[in-house]
């Protein structure tokens, strides 16, 4: 029986080669802990430094990069850590945000913060005009993700970042979707990103603090990573995150290419299929698509041979309708109808068109 076809590259990707070759040396025999005075020690911590300046190269410049145990932490980390640092009381995000995001920024609302979400278009993108008048001298933060999880739409960054500026807040954004793929947003004074999503590991992610922002640590102990995050760094995490980083960058223009190719094939396999969110605004790795009457829980039982998704992992199981589709309007049988294909470095224009052949014909067997 041959390996199914895997079209979850939004879940988690599969593991870079060069990410796994530069573990192994820190898995075995370089097991000394990167915080150890000794000779072994400063060799593990060497290995961590190469680490977070690979990483650091697909980040802006003027920053300093903390190595946290995913993005989930690292946004953490920086919204509540820069909201306990300042006097203003007030985040502003968008309704369409990563769960790390929306569930943190609940929390701070019920520890006295005030919260404003951000309403979307059908075509996913933000409200300019509602975004511009909810920022105020009150607002401490302005949080966008850079591609969302789940329909892959690329919010105007640029845009965002000078309104939060000009009001004196600062701008986070969870680039955990874009990092490697997309240009980041230079004017960022905080950046959450994760090495699973690149080809890393699991276990691993950073976040990047413009100089001069303050944040508050939430862990407390050694003082590793500067003050800001304590805890033993694993070297072979680390080693395996800058590999990763550093293939992508070489990579770049030549993944994004291959994206594109696997976009347009993707986009005439599933020609009559309803694309949810914007064509034009979007990372091309990302197809969520609808088709009227289909009960996506069986088409998923039907097609064992494709590794694809309902929505977003993180709230697979839940049963709850995609609260990213619910913020475009869509009914709720339209969200129950719709499922989630990404592709990347290793997905092939065989595979996809394989893939396809069998997602549609269990769809129109339905």
């Amino acid at each position: 029986m041959s390996d199914p076809i895997y079209l979850d590259y939004q879940a988690t990707t599969p593991m870079a080669p060069e990410a796994a070759d530069a573990m192994r040396h820190w898995i075995d025999a370089g097991f000394w802990n990167p915080h150890s005075s000794h000779g072994g020690g400063r060799q593990a911590a060497a290995a961590v430094e190469v680490a977070r300046d690979q990483v650091s190269g697909l980040l802006p410049d003027g920053g300093q990069t903390i190595f946290t145990s995913g993005a989930t932490e690292a946004i953490n980390m920086g919204l509540i850590g820069a909201m306990r640092s300042g006097q203003r009381r007030t985040i502003v995000t968008i309704a369409t945000e990563h769960a790390a995001v929306r569930d943190t920024a609940f929390w701070l609302e019920r520890e006295g913060y005030r919260l404003v979400l951000l309403p979307v278009g059908p075509d996913g993108l933000v409200d300019l005009e509602a975004a511009r008048a909810a920022i105020d001298h009150d607002t401490a933060i302005v949080a966008a993700m850079a591609v969302n999880n789940e329909i892959g739409v690329i919010q105007p960054l640029d845009a965002l970042a000078d309104m939060a500026h000009g009001a004196g807040a600062l701008f986070f954004c969870d680039a955990v979707q874009g990092y490697g793929r997309i240009a980041l947003p230079v004017m960022a004074d905080m950046i959450a990103i994760s090495a699973h999503k690149i080809h890393g590991p699991k276990g691993i992610g950073a976040l990047w603090l413009r100089d001069r922002v303050q944040i508050e640590p939430l862990m407390h102990g050694g003082g590793q990573e500067q003050g800001l995050r304590s805890g033993t760094l694993s070297p072979a995490l680390c080693a395996g995150f800058g590999a990763a980083a550093a293939i992508a960058r070489v990579r770049r223009k030549e993944d994004a290419e291959h994206v594109a190719r696997l976009w347009e094939e993707a986009s005439a396999l599933f020609a009559d299929w309803t694309v949810n969110g914007s064509t034009g605004q979007r990372y091309r790795g990302n197809l969520n698509i609808r088709r009227d009457g289909l009960d996506v829980g069986r088409l998923m039982s039907d097609v064992r041979g494709v590794l694809f998704s309902a929505g977003s992992a993180c709230a697979s199981g839940s049963g709850r309708p995609s609260h990213v589709l619910e913020a475009l309007g869509l009914a709720d049988t339209q969200i129950r109808s719709s499922i989630r294909l990404g592709f990347g470095r290793y997905s092939s224009v065989q595979d996809l068109r394989i893939a396809a052949d069998l997602i549609n014909r269990a769809a129109k067997a339905q």
